[in-house]
């Protein structure tokens, strides 16, 4: 009698988001390098080799992570750019949408901070480059603006305040965890209360 050919099983989307949510969350907390193929499927709960059957590596799977992380929030932050807000308005969306991104991809965040000055020497990862130039044109752009306009004050540092800004935003994803006692928008609040108090104009 001929042998049956074992069916092929299609990977499902919810089980490769599965698996992407795992090497994250192993890849935050171990660093790429450190990170084995084996690692991610013991967490996992399969085996290496049955982890190459959705992956045909670990460096397709950050890509995936941080480029999928990356595509949502430059959907967001081009919504808050594209809506003709004043300066002060569009910091406050800026900082609640990346509030949002920390809430919904916090081990993505933490790789980027991590990896992404390692990761961006590589031609694969050159989309981080670009990402990284045009984040920092919306933000000193939009600081500028709030300047030349009067909204700000006209003797900050403007690439200080970027820095301090972005810095005090995403250092969040160290300790951030979704289900908190706060929401993301909260915590967006509360954040810009503290630094547009200190760089508003007083009238």
């Amino acid at each position: 009698m001929p042998t049956k050919k074992k069916p092929q099983v299609t990977p499902t989307p919810e089980r490769r988001r599965e698996l992407l949510a795992t090497a994250a969350e192993v890849f935050a907390a171990q660093g790429y390098n450190a990170t084995t193929v084996r690692r991610i499927a013991d967490e996992a709960g399969m085996l290496a080799g049955s982890l190459y059957y959705h992956f045909d590596s670990k460096e397709s799977m950050i890509d995936e992570i941080l480029s999928t992380f990356l595509d949502e929030l430059w959907r967001g932050y081009d919504a808050v750019l594209e809506a003709g807000l004043g300066p002060r308005e569009t910091i406050e969306a800026l900082v609640t949408e990346s509030f949002r991104e920390i809430d919904r991809h916090r081990p993505a965040v933490a790789i980027y901070q991590k990896e992404s000055k390692h990761l961006a020497t590589q031609p694969r990862f050159a989309y981080l480059v670009d990402s990284q130039t045009k984040f920092e044109k919306a933000w000193l752009g939009t600081l500028e603006r709030g300047v030349a306009e009067g909204v700000f004050r006209d003797d900050l540092d403007i690439r200080l305040t970027y820095r301090f800004v972005r810095d005090t935003v995403w250092v969040a994803a160290s300790w951030y965890r979704p289900g908190g006692h706060h929401s993301p928008e909260e915590i967006a609040r509360q954040y810009l209360s503290m630094v547009l108090d200190g760089i508003a104009l007083r009238k």
